[in-house]
């Protein structure tokens, strides 16, 4: 599959607008660890390749594991996740296929008491974040090295 765009080139104001975002995330509260969790479920459902290649190394890199990893698409059948993080992937589901269920009062109430408020919008604006990286490399064909 050929690349159709390369659109850090073909709009580096736009890629600066997401990379701003980016950088609100790392600054957040939310740990490193299930932020490439978030973002590997998000690029998992998605279907895109190059986010899934690049968040499992990333997360790999921050010592993550490979059997958390390899299960992070069925994390509900697992014993590997703490509930923070399962509320987080509840909520990177709902929100990533918002069309489905328009974000259940049952995921609301699951998140809610494993993190802060201000928490809740940020791990919001990171999965509003990836769902965009996503949208931009399968929309252009963006592949794995």
């Amino acid at each position: 599959m050929e690349p159709r765009l390369d659109f850090y080139k073909a709009s580096p104001a736009a890629i600066k607008a997401l990379v701003g975002v980016e950088e609100r995330i790392a600054k957040s509260a939310l740990e490193k660890s299930l932020t490439e969790l978030v973002r590997l479920r998000a690029s998992q459902i998605n279907g895109c390749a190059f986010c899934v290649d690049m968040h499992t190394t990333d997360a790999r890199k921050g010592g993550e594991t490979d059997r958390r990893l390899a299960t992070v698409v069925v994390w509900r059948e697992t014993p590997f996740f703490t509930d923070r993080e399962r509320a987080a992937l509840a909520w990177t589901e709902a929100l990533t296929l918002v069309s489905h269920d328009h974000v259940p009062d049952s995921v609301w109430e699951a998140v809610k008491p494993h993190f802060s408020d201000e928490e809740i919008v940020d791990l919001t604006l990171l999965i509003c974040a990836i769902n965009s990286w996503n949208r931009f490399a399968i929309a252009f064909r963006k592949t794995p090295a």
